[in-house]
Protein backbone atom coordinates (compact mmCIF):
# COMPACT_ATOMS: atom_id res chain seq x y z
CA UNK A 1 0.00 0.00 0.00
CA UNK A 2 1.34 3.51 -0.74
CA UNK A 3 2.00 5.68 1.94
CA UNK A 4 4.16 9.00 1.25
CA UNK A 5 5.27 9.56 5.09
CA UNK A 6 7.41 8.51 7.85
CA UNK A 7 4.57 6.75 10.58
CA UNK A 8 3.98 4.13 13.02
CA UNK A 9 0.71 3.51 13.03
CA UNK A 10 -0.99 1.79 15.96
CA UNK A 11 -4.87 0.48 15.93
CA UNK A 12 -5.42 -1.54 19.30
CA UNK A 13 -2.49 -4.03 20.36
CA UNK A 14 -1.21 -3.56 16.40
CA UNK A 15 0.96 -1.46 14.43
CA UNK A 16 2.09 -0.74 10.68
CA UNK A 17 5.33 0.81 9.53
CA UNK A 18 5.19 3.82 6.76
CA UNK A 19 8.04 4.61 5.03
CA UNK A 20 9.78 4.74 1.51
CA UNK A 21 5.95 4.73 0.21
CA UNK A 22 5.16 1.44 1.36
CA UNK A 23 3.30 0.38 4.68
CA UNK A 24 4.41 -2.36 5.96
CA UNK A 25 2.83 -4.84 8.47
CA UNK A 26 0.49 -5.88 10.79
CA UNK A 27 2.84 -6.58 13.26
CA UNK A 28 1.60 -7.48 16.52
CA UNK A 29 1.86 -8.94 19.82
CA UNK A 30 0.06 -11.62 22.07
CA UNK A 31 0.64 -13.08 25.19
CA UNK A 32 2.59 -16.27 26.08
CA UNK A 33 0.51 -19.12 26.55
CA UNK A 34 1.43 -19.06 30.19
CA UNK A 35 0.98 -15.29 30.27
CA UNK A 36 4.06 -14.52 31.51
CA UNK A 37 5.66 -13.26 28.69
CA UNK A 38 4.92 -11.62 25.29
CA UNK A 39 5.20 -12.44 21.80
CA UNK A 40 5.77 -10.11 18.46
CA UNK A 41 4.20 -11.36 15.45
CA UNK A 42 4.56 -10.13 11.51
CA UNK A 43 1.41 -10.79 9.46
CA UNK A 44 0.74 -13.56 12.25
CA UNK A 45 3.92 -14.82 12.35
CA UNK A 46 6.14 -15.16 15.51
CA UNK A 47 9.35 -12.66 14.91
CA UNK A 48 10.43 -11.88 18.54
CA UNK A 49 9.78 -12.44 22.11
CA UNK A 50 10.28 -10.87 25.16
CA UNK A 51 12.92 -13.17 27.28
CA UNK A 52 13.26 -12.17 30.36
CA UNK A 53 12.77 -8.43 31.83
CA UNK A 54 16.04 -7.26 30.55
CA UNK A 55 16.32 -9.23 27.25
CA UNK A 56 14.10 -9.17 23.94
CA UNK A 57 14.40 -10.87 20.86
CA UNK A 58 13.73 -10.15 17.31
CA UNK A 59 14.32 -11.89 14.23
CA UNK A 60 12.31 -10.31 10.96
CA UNK A 61 15.67 -11.15 8.04
CA UNK A 62 13.40 -14.09 6.82
CA UNK A 63 9.88 -11.12 6.11
CA UNK A 64 12.88 -9.66 3.50
CA UNK A 65 12.13 -5.59 4.70
CA UNK A 66 14.27 -2.88 4.70
CA UNK A 67 16.48 -3.12 7.23
CA UNK A 68 15.30 0.66 8.77
CA UNK A 69 11.39 -0.76 8.75
CA UNK A 70 13.03 -3.39 10.83
CA UNK A 71 14.88 -1.28 12.98
CA UNK A 72 11.85 0.56 13.71
CA UNK A 73 9.54 -2.44 14.07
CA UNK A 74 12.03 -3.82 16.77
CA UNK A 75 11.47 -0.65 18.56
CA UNK A 76 7.78 -0.26 18.82
CA UNK A 77 8.10 -4.03 19.79
CA UNK A 78 10.52 -2.78 22.48
CA UNK A 79 9.22 0.22 23.09
CA UNK A 80 5.62 -1.81 23.78
CA UNK A 81 6.99 -4.40 25.75
CA UNK A 82 8.58 -1.84 28.11
CA UNK A 83 5.34 -0.22 28.21
CA UNK A 84 3.43 -3.44 29.11
CA UNK A 85 5.66 -4.55 31.78
CA UNK A 86 4.74 -1.15 33.84
CA UNK A 87 1.16 -1.18 32.88
CA UNK A 88 1.09 2.19 31.19
CA UNK A 89 -1.65 3.95 29.73
CA UNK A 90 -1.69 4.19 26.04
CA UNK A 91 -0.97 7.73 26.30
CA UNK A 92 2.21 7.23 28.25
CA UNK A 93 2.78 4.46 25.48
CA UNK A 94 2.53 6.70 22.84
CA UNK A 95 4.58 8.90 24.62
CA UNK A 96 7.25 6.55 25.81
CA UNK A 97 7.59 5.21 21.90
CA UNK A 98 8.12 8.87 20.68
CA UNK A 99 11.05 9.34 22.94
CA UNK A 100 11.86 5.86 21.60
CA UNK A 101 12.21 6.59 17.94
CA UNK A 102 13.93 10.11 19.00
CA UNK A 103 16.59 8.14 20.62
CA UNK A 104 17.40 5.53 18.26
CA UNK A 105 17.61 8.64 15.21
CA UNK A 106 14.01 7.80 13.94
CA UNK A 107 12.29 10.96 15.20
CA UNK A 108 11.02 11.65 11.87
CA UNK A 109 8.55 9.36 12.36
CA UNK A 110 5.24 10.20 13.45
CA UNK A 111 3.11 7.90 15.72
CA UNK A 112 -0.48 7.89 14.85
CA UNK A 113 -3.66 6.21 16.27
CA UNK A 114 -6.38 5.18 14.23
CA UNK A 115 -9.18 4.09 16.84
CA UNK A 116 -11.22 2.23 14.31
CA UNK A 117 -11.65 0.64 10.75
CA UNK A 118 -12.67 -2.28 8.94
CA UNK A 119 -10.15 -4.96 7.74
CA UNK A 120 -6.64 -5.21 8.58
CA UNK A 121 -5.49 -2.24 6.43
CA UNK A 122 -5.14 0.61 8.93
CA UNK A 123 -5.58 3.53 5.97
Amino acid sequence: MPHDSHEIILRDSAWWVASRGHTWGPFDYQWSSDLRGVEFLFQGTKFGEVCSEEEFFADLAPFGLPISVCRVAAIVAGSLATSLSTVEAVELRVARLKTTLDEFGFGRFRVRQVVETSGNDPH
